[in-house]
């Protein structure tokens, strides 16, 4: 990294100008050209104006935000009730940007789930700046939408009105007959196909005010941290995010599955803003699942991804099952840094208490690197505890050590540890270096081909010496190739 220009040079990696020559000096003693060294480089703004996006089940709401941002990122299926928690997504149109939030299907004298997915609608037009109220213009105005519009126009905020499902010049007429609601001009669109897409973002951009000057070059860095809660259907994700949240942010509900499109919300926790992202459950078998679920999976991947540290939920009441530890490795795989959250800590006795120690110390032995948070996300127990976890996990992540004390520590451990005798041939460490941050990826160069079980028994080393509490370790070893001298 070149500190006076903030770049990164491909072949330095992370490393420092001084790490570098210190280790190309390493190198060169140890006999490595360039081709076997190879590349070490590593694997925000203002507030945004509110667009809500309304309307009754299944006119189109979640096709149109798509159409509106341009990728498919929230769920569609052919049926109503798919989106249930409001949704916020960043879009863009005519060089302005702002937030828009997808909603569920609003409904009149509802109860249940479908109360609950009306009130997040409700809650989504009172926080925003303006509403785009979405009518299917093959149907026409409903009762349902009629008492929407009465909702809308008592929040007193400004309104254009959607009239979906106009796939040509023959259903224009249907959606002139939509200017008897009184909202003005309806703006007949095709979410599915886009047409008049554009007349309808160029009237949502006079409604909405004007975002204050942004910043961009910055980052993500000195931005709110991104933590992804994680687990099977049904352990709590929903509930601890309302629970930190100290509001209903999203629909919980005892049926598993209720969380389809991830969730994002800032939150004020431990004196700092954190982004936490609520996911749908992940199933034991992806591939098996179809429609809603199917894509909620793979949002939920994809959430991960965007993620710093994930707090994988376990529900500690019943024994721990083969898709907790997959899901665990999934986030290692993903290089987050990991919290294990044990919630629903408030039902166990002391003979489960017990028999949860067991298959921790059976099952997980892999990840005991991972901070462990015993939490009730429905009493609030211990959730000041996440907190500190989540730091120590991300501090973990951003650690490097320097080029000079890695490689006295690995020639103390060789001196003391050498590497097995394998086919009259005994492989030695020659040095390494940290390659890269987030996670911590180290490179050690040596004389022949290391095992799997010396590599975990480096990692292991590794983590005794200097910590990385919560973050995965990325270890590569690059063989020093024989070549004959040269007379």
């Amino acid at each position: 990294m070149d500190e006076a220009t903030g770049t990164t040079d491909p072949q330095h990696g992370e490393l420092g100008e001084e790490e570098y020559a210190e280790f190309m000096e390493l190198a060169a003693e140890e006999g490595f050209d360039e081709e076997e060294l190879g590349d070490l480089g590593p694997a925000d703004h203002g507030p945004l104006p509110v667009l809500a996006v309304v309307g009754r089940p299944n006119v189109g709401k979640s096709t149109l935000v798509n159409r509106i941002i341009g990728r498919r990122e929230a769920v569609v299926e052919d049926r109503p009730g798919v989106t249930r928690d409001r949704v916020t997504y960043e879009a863009e149109w005519a060089g302005r940007r702002f937030k828009l939030v997808d909603t569920g299907g609003w409904e009149l004298d509802v109860f249940g789930l479908d109360k609950m997915v009306a009130a997040q609608a409700e809650f989504g037009i009172q926080s925003a700046d303006a509403v785009l109220l979405v009518v299917d213009a093959t149907v026409g105005a409903t009762d349902t939408d009629e008492a929407l519009i009465r909702l809308v126009r008592r929040s007193g905020k400004p309104v254009v009105l959607a009239a979906n499902k106009v796939d040509g010049p023959s259903g224009e007429a249907d959606a002139a007959g939509l200017w008897s609601l009184g909202l003005g001009q309806p703006y007949p669109v095709s979410a599915l196909h886009g047409r008049g897409s554009g007349d309808l973002l160029d009237a949502v951009l006079e409604v909405l005010p004007k975002a204050p000057p942004q910043t961009f070059g910055a980052g993500a860095v000195g931005g709110p941290r991104r933590v992804a809660l994680i687990g099977r259907p049904n352990v709590g994700k929903s509930s601890m995010l309302n629970k930190v949240a100290g509001e209903d942010r999203v629909v919980v509900n005892p049926i598993a599955g209720t969380t389809r499109d991830p969730v994002d919300e800032l939150i004020e926790l431990g004196g700092k803003t954190w982004r936490f992202i609520d996911t749908a459950g992940i199933r034991r078998r992806v591939h098996q699942t179809a429609g809603a679920d199917f894509y909620a999976s793979l949002r939920t991947a994809a959430a991960l991804e965007k993620a710093e540290v994930a707090v994988v939920l376990i529900d500690c009441s019943e024994p721990l099952a083969e898709q907790d530890i997959r899901i665990i490795q999934m986030a290692v795989e993903a290089g987050r840094a990991v919290v294990v959250a044990y919630n629903k800590w408030d039902l166990l006795d002391e003979e489960r208490r017990y028999y949860l120690e067991r298959e921790i110390e059976q099952e997980l032995v892999q990840i005991r690197w991972a901070p462990r948070v015993n939490v009730s996300a429905h009493t609030g127990r211990h959730m000041e505890k996440l907190v500190p976890a989540i730091e120590t996990a991300l501090a973990s992540w951003e650690t490097r050590v320097p080029t000079g004390r890695l490689n006295a520590f690995l020639g103390e451990l060789v001196a003391a540890h050498p590497h097995p005798v394998r086919g009259g041939k005994q492989p030695r460490i020659l040095f390494g270096t940290q390659a890269g941050t987030r996670p911590p990826r180290f490179v050690l160069f040596a004389s022949g081909f290391l095992e799997a079980g010396y590599r975990r028994f480096v990692e292991r080393r590794l983590r005794e010496e200097f910590g990385f509490e919560g973050t995965p370790i990325s270890i590569s070893v690059r063989v020093r190739e024989k070549r004959s001298r040269k007379k």
